[in-house]
């Protein structure tokens, strides 16, 4: 592998402690899944501390990533979202979505596959046990926060379906709902949002539909009930509130690159040698904190995905 491509862990020096608090209850009544707020219950973090003054809120341990980078407060995670369904301001977002309805919720998974499929959200929940994974996620405005999500690996759903030899590339999609999201009524956008992966990407085992964060229902502001996490692309590849998967065999349209594909590819790693035209790529600033960090290449999981593109120039395909 290419010594450029090499993950650099931050030092502990660098990490600036966050306080982690949130009330379980109003986040499951916002979850708006009961019984996706069962299954995962078994896998919520133990509580620990005193409860906050004036609210049920109790503190959690502190969880960290692979690299020692402690995870965002949920007051981070669920106040501050790229979610433009609902608006383009990301503090906005929250109050937006709170009356979002999440349930009853279906995906369905099918093109080229042997066995397409329709699942109920609280299908998936039974049949794919669901795991912590603790990933960084990188926006492409120059700002990143640590994520403790819960999910289950899309190769297992994928494995599942049986893709084709004829399969390429996986399209995703999300729910069509202007009364739900607001902003849908835009025309200026090409609605619904719509990404895509090469499928080897898709059958990465760092590639998870995630269902929830801290041992919680996914909240709506971070796309309730499942979206897409790729920790190594920026977060606009992660795509929210997820109802189609579709296996095609040619690369898909995605949102992004239908509005500027000069400023947004198709792949979306996150590379710092490729500048972009508006946003900082080389540094960034962890939600949280005033001092910038330096970004790493893949967002730091060069060594578990750079070979994924061996021979490809990233400055070209961005």
């Amino acid at each position: 592998m290419n010594n450029k491509y090499k993950s650099v862990p931050i030092k502990s020096s660098e990490i600036t402690p966050h306080s982690l608090y949130l009330s379980r209850r109003e986040f499951l009544k916002a979850a708006g899944i009961v019984t996706g707020s069962a299954l995962l219950a078994a896998c919520a973090p133990k509580a620990t501390g005193s409860a906050v003054p004036g609210s049920d809120a109790t503190a959690f341990p502190v969880k960290k990533d692979e690299f020692g980078d402690p995870a965002n407060s949920f007051d981070d995670i669920t106040h501050y979202n790229n979610f433009y369904e609902f608006s383009s301001n990301k503090e906005a977002v929250n109050p937006l979505s709170k009356d979002f309805k999440s349930h009853p919720w279906t995906v369905e998974v099918y093109g080229l596959v042997n066995n397409p499929k329709k699942y109920a959200i609280e299908d998936l929940l039974k049949k794919f046990p669901q795991e912590e994974r603790i990933y960084r996620l990188r926006c492409v405005e120059a700002w990143s926060m640590v994520i403790p999500w819960m999910g289950f690996p899309l190769a297992s759903l994928l494995k599942e379906v049986e893709p084709t030899s004829a399969a390429k590339f996986v399209r995703f999609e999300t729910l069509m709902d202007k009364k739900q999201f607001p902003r849908e009524g835009n025309e200026f956008y090409p609605w619904p949002y719509q990404e895509g992966l090469r499928l080897d990407e898709a059958m990465h085992n760092l590639t998870i539909l995630a269902t929830g964060l801290y041992g919680q229902p996914l909240p709506n502001s971070d796309g309730a009930p499942i979206r897409l996490v790729v920790p190594w692309k920026y977060g606009f590849k992660s795509i929210k509130s997820i109802v189609k998967i579709e296996l095609v065999d040619k690369q898909p349209d995605t949102f992004w690159t239908n509005v500027n594909a000069k400023e947004y590819g198709f792949y979306a790693n996150v590379n710092p040698n490729h500048p972009h035209p508006r946003w900082l790529q080389v540094s960034e600033r962890r939600i949280g904190e005033l001092a910038r960090r330096p970004t790493l290449m893949f967002n730091g999981y060069a060594d578990q995905v750079a070979h994924l593109y061996d021979g490809m120039d990233l400055d070209i395909s961005y």
